[in-house]
């Protein structure tokens, strides 16, 4: 059941999520998607623009399955930014796909399609013709055609299987290449990827090694297309690699170091995203709830910390709004986001405001209003 700004209101929701001062004469610029895996929904908040400030829009149910989606619920959007896909992770691992309405920022759920396994991460490529998923409990990468109306077919296109623990799909600006980090493995996959037949192949060499036991989660790549960017789970360090620019292959360029891993347990690192102008690249460590940032050496790319700051408890997902200036990080055990603004000279965060979630928030997706 969807609730209205009325219903939200009757809740006691929509006082602590902030008063129409977000809202301009035509609504709000810019919406913000925030999925909870504890309660099966997608939370819909207008965004204002100049202050961070964040308004309750509706409660998104997330249909296709009985049980709550395990540690995460994974999203993605289509490249025109007018569908949201996104994933439960329980059988039958349905894949839903919602129309945005960029009036009022609300989702219209259009169907759901049963995926081959359940997916830590989705993906759509540039053309927005296709669907890539990494499994980490299923160890495969899965695509799935999504056809005219923006659905993705029950049947895949390809599924392969790679060694434990497959967690991220990131696509290139060419859309001609495709990289896999494989935690259980230590090693990232690289892949070129045929756009007209939703086909991917390996490239040469197949994958990129990182140290043993490093755990590579999400690999994000540089708005210049000429680096990519690596977060390691277990010991918590940053990656940067140059990339190939007609082959797409990845050569190890340097690591940083967060400091969080006692070399004991996992660090259990978890998101990393940079600023739209490429300037700053931002990282969360779970165990320790803090995001810590680096800026980009613009010519080598090569990244020199800024500094780090709290965050909210167990920081599984965050994201950065269109024009650079707010970071949204959600905490899946304070079941709650924090907007941080990001100082446009330094990279430097400050906390702005905390808002109450669902359960388990883990992934936030941010999308400026279209003007038809």
């Amino acid at each position: 059941m969807r609730l209205g700004l009325g219903g939200i209101a009757a809740l006691g929701v929509l006082p602590l999520i902030g008063a129409q001062r977000a809202m301009t004469a035509d609504g709000p610029e810019t919406f913000v998607y925030v999925s909870n895996a504890g309660t099966k929904d997608i939370y819909v908040l207008g965004m204002n623009r100049d202050t961070g400030e964040l308004t309750m829009v509706e409660k998104a149910p997330v249909p296709g399955a009985e049980k709550t989606s395990l540690v995460s619920l994974p999203m993605a959007l289509a490249p025109n930014k007018r569908f949201l896909y996104a994933q439960l992770r329980s059988e039958p691992y349905p894949v839903s796909t919602f129309s945005i309405d960029h009036t009022n920022g609300k989702l219209t759920h259009l169907d759901a399609t049963p995926l081959v396994d359940q997916m830590a991460y989705i993906n759509v490529d540039k053309t927005g013709k296709y669907l890539l998923g990494a499994s980490y409990a299923g160890a495969k990468v899965a695509v799935y055609p999504i056809d005219a109306r923006y659905l993705v077919k029950d049947k895949a296109t390809q599924i392969i299987d790679t060694k434990p623990k497959a967690h991220c799909v990131s696509i290139d600006a060419s859309n001609k290449h495709a990289y896999v980090p494989v935690l259980g493995a230590d090693y990232v996959m690289q892949f070129k990827f045929d756009a007209s037949t939703g086909m991917l192949t390996p490239n040469d060499p197949p994958t990129v090694a990182t140290k043993a036991g490093a755990g590579p989660r999400h690999f994000i790549i540089h708005p210049n297309g000429k680096w990519g960017y690596l977060i390691t789970e277990t010991t918590a360090t940053i990656g940067t690699y140059s990339i190939d620019e007609d082959k797409g292959t990845l050569t190890e360029v340097a690591f940083v170091d967060t400091g969080d891993y006692n070399q004991k347990d996992s660090a259990f690192a978890s998101d990393i995203h940079i600023t739209p102008n490429g300037n700053f690249l931002y990282g969360a460590v779970r165990t320790t709830s803090m995001l810590h940032g680096y800026k980009i050496d613009p010519e080598k790319g090569t990244l020199t910390g800024i500094g780090k700051w709290p965050t909210e408890k167990t920081p599984r997902g965050f994201n950065i709004d269109p024009r650079g200036k707010f970071l949204l990080a959600v905490g899946m055990d304070s079941a709650s986001l924090t907007v941080h603004a990001i100082d446009q000279n330094s990279g430097e965060l400050k906390s702005v405001k905390p808002y109450p979630m669902g359960k388990q928030p883990n992934w936030v997706e941010i999308v400026d209003r279209i003007h038809d």
